[in-house]
């Protein structure tokens, strides 16, 4: 299984996006201080994922969300409370 996943940062109110083969593992990772670019905004909090069976999928449909706005805007709304409580 694939996963896009979104994470927010508290200290920073930033989200990142990106996909994995492993979620838990991921997070351990990106809250370790063990990822470059996530090492700064530690704590990251998983505020959404979707699971794709394919890994060609996953890596589209997380290309979309990072560079196509109208994408992210959209899943942005839709989770607008979940963003905004972590």
């Amino acid at each position: 299984m694939y996963y896009v996943y979104l994470i927010k940062s508290k200290k920073l109110q930033k989200i990142y996006t990106g996909y994995t083969t492993d979620l838990r593992k991921r997070m351990q990772t990106h809250n370790s201080g063990k990822s470059d670019y996530t090492s700064r905004g530690i704590p990251w909090n998983l505020v959404y994922y979707e699971a794709y069976a394919s890994e060609e999928d996953a890596k589209k449909r997380e290309n979309s969300l990072k560079l196509r706005s109208k994408a992210y805007a959209q899943l942005r709304k839709r989770i607008e409370k979940s963003s905004n409580e972590s």
